[in-house]
């Protein structure tokens, strides 16, 4: 890798105050680098700060270890929850799915055209891989864990330890129709993002879609959200929404639904891989591009 080509994003949070972006800028500029991209939130109902760089070196090449060293007290400072990557350093991630695929397929092409920049370091699936015969998966561990209300316990213990066997970064439930327990979630809490197939806080669980048709909704969406141990009230990443008509039946929305989905979840994975979600409490600040 040359300089040109090598570049690190910081994100922070910290209790809101003056001279924090002051601070963070002289640093980069003192440790020989160049800011090329900026953003910031001052949250002033929790007076909490939130910031997003991105920086390159101005000459040679930044190492991550010696620069995070060399951060640290900055944020010890201000008190700052932070992290610095590298762009270039693929995520591992783990996708989960249940009968209903369009997701996973939609995923698993954004990343063959490298429109998604991570590792699949396995699909985990309570189907067996028949199901998703028209879905590329090659070279792509496949796990095949059927679940029932009996054996939720002991296969999500499979889960957990493939997560931990394949050193998954993430983890993307991708119409994965299983509600997680609260031990696994809180073990996946900021690096687990599920897809639901309605515009919440409406029309929460089960068939989300007849739930609407009954209620003659005019708009259907779709929610990316950090998966918590409260179904389908975590961190919401990002939504959708797409218009429909008396005339549309259930089946109508389900298709058109689809479409919602895919686009919906595909956003929030490349905003977490591209470290443009920072946590507030039980909202997201996303820094979009």
């Amino acid at each position: 890798m040359n300089a040109l080509s090598q570049r690190f994003v910081l994100t922070l949070a910290c209790a809101n105050g003056p001279g924090i972006v002051a601070a963070v800028a002289g640093h980069l500029s003192e440790a020989g680098f160049n800011i090329l991209d900026a953003q910031q939130y001052d949250d002033t109902e929790t007076d909490r700060f939130f910031m997003r760089v991105v920086f390159d070196p101005v000459s040679g090449l930044g190492n991550i270890e010696g620069m995070r060293a060399g951060f640290a007290p900055l944020a010890a400072r201000f008190g700052m929850t932070w992290a610095l990557r590298e762009p270039n350093a693929r995520r591992r991630v783990l996708l989960m799915v249940s009968k209903f695929d369009h997701c996973l397929a939609d995923l698993l092409y954004r990343w063959r055209i490298d429109e998604l920049l991570f590792e699949p370091v396995g699909v985990i699936a309570n189907h067996p891989m028949e199901t998703y015969s028209h879905v590329d998966l090659r070279g792509i561990p496949f796990h095949h864990l059927p679940v029932t209300r009996n054996t939720k316990l002991e296969q999500e213990t499979k889960v957990w330890e493939i997560i931990r066997e394949s050193k998954a970064d993430l983890v993307v439930l991708a119409r994965y129709m299983q509600v997680l327990s609260d031990g696994l979630a809180a073990k996946l809490a900021g690096r687990c993002i599920n897809i639901h197939h309605s515009f919440l806080p409406s029309f929460k669980g089960a068939k989300p879609y007849h739930q609407a048709h009954t209620r003659g909704v005019k708009l259907i969406g779709a929610t990316a959200h950090y998966v918590t141990s409260d179904l389908d009230e975590g961190p919401i990443i990002a939504q959708d929404v797409e218009p429909i008509t008396h005339r549309d039946t259930p089946d109508d929305l389900v298709r058109k639904g689809r479409d919602i989905e895919r686009r919906v979840l595909a956003r929030a994975v490349r905003h977490h891989l591209e470290d443009r979600i920072l946590l507030n409490g039980r909202k997201t600040v996303v820094f979009a591009d």
